[in-house]
């Protein structure tokens, strides 16, 4: 996805949301806005939105010198969703349809996002959380299952923190031990890092790299040599969050995205309102679906 002139309003509100948070000086806020709107004036709109959420989230990092500003946030929302891991755990047990519940409480995860809604509350994020499992998914479910279970090796790009302890309940019915586990190289927004993996307990249970960039998404020009190399060789690519899709939802490889659609642009691009939580596979997938995998 490329940017499109409705990002800009999002850029501007996501800078002053962060210039806020990493200091409390008119002046840095004054300063990172007038650096936006000069960017913004040469912006190429053929670039993916995360590009430029990056390029601001550096800059605040080098004018606050605080190296992840959003660490306190992070660490809250591991915790959140840590004490709501063994109950959600034990619904996955108990369903009928085990894969299924896990992917409507990984995907619900997806609101833990704080580039699409700064000052998010725990009491913004319980109450969807607990009814996860009466939540809708948008896509075809039997063509995931039909994926996950063709596959000998999946690569699982994380999005935030807190969300991710929701995707081990997924990850745990995949079969950990033919899952790779990708979160971001440096820290940007509430992304999930190698600290979060860890905290989440993912490293005993699978291998986990980080894909070498401090992009929101995968800008796969700006990642590492070796997740590059991890990306192109998996059978399937299980993609979380929205600045995923909009990094590689052109990418010619096996991708299914789960994501909540919160995002006007975003959510017109899919064809979904605002709020509906999605499953869908790239574009070289959705040409194969009905045929072999």
């Amino acid at each position: 996805m490329n940017i499109s002139l409705e990002c800009i309003s999002c850029f501007a509100r996501q800078a002053l949301e962060s210039a806020r948070l990493v200091s409390n000086d008119p002046l840095v806020h004054e300063q990172i806005m007038r650096e936006l709107l000069s960017w913004v004036s040469k912006i190429d709109f053929a670039r993916r939105p995360p590009v430029i959420a990056q390029h601001i989230h550096r800059r605040l990092r080098e004018i606050s010198g605080v190296e992840d500003p959003y660490r306190a946030a992070k660490d809250k929302h591991n915790l959140v969703a840590l004490g709501l891991y063994p109950k959600l755990k034990a619904e996955v047990e108990v369903s009928p349809d085990p894969l299924f519940t896990a992917v409507q409480f990984a995907v619900t995860g997806n609101i833990m996002d704080l580039g699409s809604k700064g000052g998010m509350s725990e009491s913004d994020i319980l109450p969807l959380l607990e009814e996860a499992s009466e939540q809708r998914i948008v896509g075809d479910m039997s063509f995931f299952r039909k994926a996950v279970t063709s596959a000998r090796n999946i690569l699982y790009l994380a999005d935030n923190a807190g969300e991710i302890v929701f995707d081990r309940l997924l990850i745990e019915q995949l079969s950990p031990g033919r899952v790779t586990l990708a979160v971001r190289g440096g820290p940007v927004i509430n992304d999930a890092t190698l600290v979060d993996a860890r905290v989440a307990g993912l490293h005993g249970i699978m291998e986990v790299v980080d894909n070498g960039s401090d992009a929101p998404g995968t800008v796969m020009d700006d990642c590492s040599k070796d997740f590059q190399n991890r990306f192109s060789r998996a059978d399937l690519v299980i993609a979380k969050g929205q600045g995923i899709y909009e990094t590689l939802s052109s990418e010619e490889q096996r991708i299914f995205f789960l994501f909540r659609a919160k995002c006007p642009v975003v959510a017109a691009h899919v064809g979904v309102p605002v709020g509906t939580n999605i499953m869908a596979p790239s574009e070289s997938m959705f040409a194969r679906i009905g045929g072999d995998l």
